[in-house]
């Protein structure tokens, strides 16, 4: 099972939206979380370490997760989906984004 960890600054709208999208999967667990201090679920050492895929909503997050916490990427692979932070929880357009975007990602 592959473990994915989704990222955003706030972990309130875009990656909390990608958790719930890609729960459904049977062959994935994952979890989802944000870079700033004050986030709802906090990025870790423990989730980076944890994570086979990481897939950041922007550079800025894949610069603070390297910046943080790049000792414990490991071998997980970091992608940046380029999703601006104009959506709310689960908008249809943000869906569709999000399965366009990670799916191709996925095995």
């Amino acid at each position: 099972m592959k473990k994915v960890l989704f990222v955003c600054s706030q972990n309130r709208l875009r990656s909390p939206t990608a958790e719930q999208v890609f729960s459904t999967r049977r062959d994935l667990e994952v979890a989802s979380a944000g870079t700033n201090h004050d986030a709802d679920v906090p990025l870790t050492s423990e989730l980076v370490a944890w994570a086979d895929l990481i897939f950041v909503m922007e550079r800025e997050h894949r610069n603070k997760l390297q910046r943080r916490f790049g000792k414990h990427l490991k071998s997980a692979r970091l992608v940046c989906l380029d999703i601006p932070d104009d959506y709310d929880f689960m908008d249809p357009v943000l869906v569709r984004l999000l399965e366009s975007k990670v799916t191709r990602h996925l095995p």
